[in-house]
């Protein structure tokens, strides 16, 4: 990773965000009472963002995650993808950037994850979805707790009827959500807890929605009601079906990590740096 491109574009980040900071609070604290959420639009210079569509690694470069679940296509082992894409991913880990979105989402313990434990890249081609959930709520060691999403979208002129933007459930999975559009060069940021369900709606074009994300996680919880939990998904609204055997699937891995704290197996989508 080149450390200088990388602090060259935090600093872009940082001031974006900064010129913005006090309407990114309001917005945070607006929607915090549910979920916790806002965006920012025309986060780094066209170009570049374009640059990073561009260099974005096909399908066939990734990993594919096909279930009732969900179905899209990740990536955490950075060192296999174009250089720019790990720059533009570890500038949001800058601290100063870590601790200006602590401030403007009132949190004073934040820490980013070098090793992109479900982080890094996510492509979403023709057909993709993923379905209503509650992420995980703890990083790979059960130390600290997962507590902000950061997703960066870069597909150039990505329309609202191609599908596969970000849905927010702020009265739960069985009522209506709120989307955010994944328009490029958009930052969206949302709150990881106990209530947060999020989903994302099924591509409906043969393009691909290409995301940079990470996650932040802190020593404490958002909320005192947050306890351990796998992430669970959920059907939509009216898939009753799906639901049942969602609702077995979660009790089921709750069940196992219940005997085997850190889960059966390690989770592989983290980033196996060389020594």
């Amino acid at each position: 990773m080149d450390s200088s491109k990388t602090k060259d574009i935090s600093e872009l980040i940082y001031n974006k965000i900064k010129e913005k900071q006090a309407e990114l609070k309001s917005a945070y604290q607006a929607s915090k009472h549910q979920i916790g959420f806002f965006y920012i639009d025309d986060l780094l210079p066209e170009q570049l963002a374009k640059q990073c569509f561009e260099v974005f690694p096909k399908t066939t470069e990734m990993r594919c995650l096909k279930s009732i679940r969900e179905y899209k296509y990740v990536s955490a082992q950075m060192d296999k993808h174009n250089a720019l894409l790990e720059s533009v991913l570890y500038a949001f880990q800058d601290p100063k950037i870590v601790n200006l979105i602590g401030d403007i989402c009132d949190i004073d313990s934040l820490y980013a994850d070098e090793s992109l434990y479900a982080g890094g890249l996510s492509q979403m081609a023709y057909h993709n979805f993923l379905n209503p959930h509650l992420d995980n709520s703890h990083d790979a060691e059960r130390e600290r707790w997962r507590v902000l999403n950061l997703l960066y979208y870069v597909t150039p002129d990505w329309k609202t009827e191609n599908g596969g933007h970000l849905e927010v459930w702020p009265d739960g999975p069985k009522k209506d959500p709120v989307v955010i559009e994944s328009k490029f060069n958009r930052l969206a940021v949302m709150a990881t807890h106990d209530t947060s369900w999020h989903s994302v709606n099924k591509v409906m074009v043969d393009r691909s929605r290409c995301c940079i994300s990470n996650y932040y996680f802190s020593d404490q919880p958002l909320k005192d009601s947050d306890r351990f939990h796998v992430t669970k998904f959920r059907g939509r609204p009216d898939e009753t079906f799906t639901n049942i055997i969602l609702d077995l699937d979660a009790s089921l891995r709750m069940m196992v990590r219940k005997v085997f704290k850190k889960g059966i197996r390690k989770n592989p989508h983290v980033y196996k740096k060389d020594d």
